[in-house]
């Protein structure tokens, strides 16, 4: 059950990640990455690998230490729901960087490597980013 989530926390990001790379222009692609809910499935993939050792997960979150943690990570299930949170959180991320590039009117095609690599490595995607943008200021707001 745990490859079958680990698996399936990816796949429930896809969708999201392709609007906001391959069709980045499209109103619609705006308009679902415009909802922070787009997590969601990914968090819902969490909620069922978590679910049968959360107590000594939150229990280790409390109050945590590199041996506890290291421990939890020799679950599968527990690795799954990792994943899981980590892909939520580099959508979430993701999303961000779409709509502020898209509200700053960087092009598509200088985003969408910058998106591939926030999916891969959203520590030097991020940064990156933070780096682009500087390139072209927001637009005043009236």
């Amino acid at each position: 059950m745990a490859a079958t989530l680990f698996r399936l926390a990816f796949l429930a990001a896809v969708p999201f990640w392709a609007l906001m790379i391959l069709a980045p222009t499209w109103r619609w692609t705006h308009r679902i990455a415009s909802s922070p809910l787009i997590v969601l499935p990914a968090l819902v993939v969490w909620a069922f690998a978590i679910a049968p050792g959360f107590g000594d997960f939150a229990r280790e979150m409390l109050d945590p230490d590199l041996a506890g943690v290291k421990a939890l990570l020799a679950n599968d299930d527990v690795v799954a729901a990792v994943w899981a949170q980590v892909i939520a959180w580099d959508l979430f991320i993701g999303r961000w960087i779409y709509l502020d590039s898209r509200e700053r009117g960087l092009h598509p095609l200088l985003m969408a490597p910058v998106l591939v690599l926030t999916i891969l490595l959203s520590p030097i995607g991020m940064p990156l980013y933070l780096a682009l943008r500087l390139l072209k200021p927001a637009p005043r707001k009236p």
